[in-house]
């Protein structure tokens, strides 16, 4: 077939290539919109949900860092399983999981039952990844279903149709959670928690029939194809043993403090010793296996390595210190002496606020990169993020200064989402850049999980006690105010760390290595 001839024959693969795609599209934007709406709707909620279950302010950030850390675990592993039996099933099993999650933080009468929901939730994060593998290949099998010969997939490549998808998709979830963190603030003034806490739950169940009915399968994807060979199944139980007996550990403190008379610190002593001996047998094992679950050799590579620790040390300030500011923006100054005493909708507006100075910061990040240089763009970002949290320290008394220091941090923080990965792909040898993608938003999430279960430490250590506290509803539940302190001067410092780390990075990692000799492998 001559695909030269006929003046309308491009435009034709156009409307073949994104008019079959569209539905699909459509469809998947409205499973990232419930995405945003679940990572922004909590948030305002968090002292409502503290007061609810009666523990401590400080404690909610067991909630984010037991998400976090679950959420480290699936997607690489679901990702693999959609690989083998099919992106749409494994979506429709992980939302069919976050749905029974979202339904059973309704009900959960206490806190450890309510904190299982709270982890099991965070299944909706492997949403993303399914989406865009399902376009690319969906797009790939478009072009050799409708279009044959090679000079189609030149003209219009699956990498450029799934960009274009990723584009939208990420803008339903930024609009997401957006709403969601608006329209919680507003509903929790008006009615009771578990009413408000009932809407994500039917928004998820709603996602689930979306995908059900609007989304169609892998081609070539089969039940049959799943080989339990086909995962690196020590791997994941050795990896899993070393994280959990690690966040074990500092949950042990937590209940415990740090007093060496007490058994259960040496408990947590011994915890962390075993935790960090299955971390060494997990990473010797990932050295020698032929598809590693974690190519574990990446971390050594010296244009890499400095992203990866950037990435880690992002996740402090973006994912660990989210559930600190709710909380602190809620705190009465009248009864402790600090916070700003807002309700849950002026909470929400904070974050609101917060979210479109996110978007803002990726949207300037080609500009800053162009005036400057790719390197010194990440590291302007990372100085931003440092600036926003140090200006806690002196501004913190009024909801105007708290939306400046957030403002500042968003800017820097979506420059940073928006650049780590690109980053990551640029440093990484040709035939690993998804790889190198997917390691950078796990030690991300790692890093923002550790931080989660840290700064819950911070906030419960001296929160007894505090001058101005008093009995009642409110009496003894807010965070230490050293503690917020604390949070505000980590997040401050890693951000330093990681614009010092970024200054090591070789020239190569922020260049172009695309040569029509080696393509790189999409």
């Amino acid at each position: 077939m001559d695909l030269r001839s006929g003046a309308e024959r491009p435009h034709s693969r156009r409307a073949l290539l994104f008019g079959g795609l569209a539905a699909v599209v459509g469809f998947l934007a409205f499973v990232e919109f419930t995405s945003g709406v679940l990572q922004g709707y909590y948030t305002p909620l968090l002292t409502d949900i503290a007061r609810h279950l009666g523990i401590h302010d400080a404690d909610v950030n067991w909630l984010e860092g037991s998400q976090l850390m679950l959420s480290a675990l699936v997607v690489p592993v679901l990702s693999k399983l959609g690989d083998l039996v099919g992106h749409r099933r494994v979506l429709l099993w992980s939302t069919a999981v976050t749905f029974l999650a979202s339904v059973a933080l309704v009900v959960a009468p206490v806190f450890w039952l309510f904190l299982i929901a709270w982890a099991l939730q965070g299944f909706y994060v492997v949403w993303l990844p399914l989406e865009i593998a399902l376009i690319y290949i969906r797009t790939v099998h478009q072009q050799r279903e409708g279009l044959a010969g090679a000079s189609a997939l030149a003209q219009v490549g699956p990498a450029t149709v799934t960009r274009r998808a990723a584009a939208v998709l990420v803008g339903a979830l930024e609009l997401g959670a957006i709403a969601g963190a608006l329209s919680a603030g507003a509903l929790v003034d008006a009615l009771p928690l578990q009413v408000v806490l009932a809407v994500p739950a039917v928004i998820v169940g709603i996602c689930w029939v979306v995908i059900l009915l609007g989304v169609e399968e892998t081609p070539g994807a089969r039940l049959e194809n799943f080989s339990r060979d086909a995962f690196d199944t020590r791997g994941l139980v050795l990896v899993t043993l070393s994280l959990v007996m690690l966040l074990g550990a500092l949950f042990v403190v937590r209940g415990t403090g740090l007093d060496a008379g007490h058994l259960g610190f040496w408990a947590a002593v011994v915890m962390v010793a075993l935790g960090l001996w299955w971390l060494g047998v997990f990473i010797r094992h990932e050295r020698v296996h032929p598809d590693p679950m974690i190519d574990v050799r990446m971390f050594a590579d010296p244009a890499l390595w400095p992203v990866f620790a950037t990435a880690g040390l992002f996740g402090v300030s973006v994912l660990g210190a989210q559930a600190p500011l709710s909380t602190f923006a809620r705190t009465d100054p009248s009864v402790y002496g600090y916070g700003l005493g807002t309700t849950g909708f002026q909470t929400s507006l904070i974050i609101g606020v917060y979210l479109v100075a996110m978007v803002v910061g990726a949207l300037l990040l080609p500009l800053v990169s162009r005036l400057t240089t790719p390197r010194w763009a990440l590291v302007i970002a990372c100085l931003c993020v440092a600036a926003g949290f140090a200006m806690f320290l002196p501004f913190r008394h009024s909801t105007d200064q708290v939306m400046i220091n957030m403002v500042i941090v968003g800017l820097g923080s979506g420059a940073l989402v928006a650049s780590l990965p690109s980053a990551a792909v640029a440093a990484a040898p040709a035939e690993q850049t998804g790889v190198a993608t997917g390691l950078t938003n796990s030690v991300k999430t790692v890093g923002g999980a550790v931080a989660s279960c840290v700064f819950g430490l911070a906030l419960a250590t001296g929160a007894a006690g505090v001058g101005g506290v008093v009995d009642g509803v409110d009496g003894g539940t807010a965070g230490s105010f050293t503690g917020y302190l604390t949070v505000w001067i980590v997040c401050a410092s890693t951000a330093l760390v990681a614009a010092v780390l970024l200054l090591f990075v070789p020239r190569r990692a922020f260049s172009d290595r695309v040569t029509p000799e080696a393509p790189v492998r999409v």
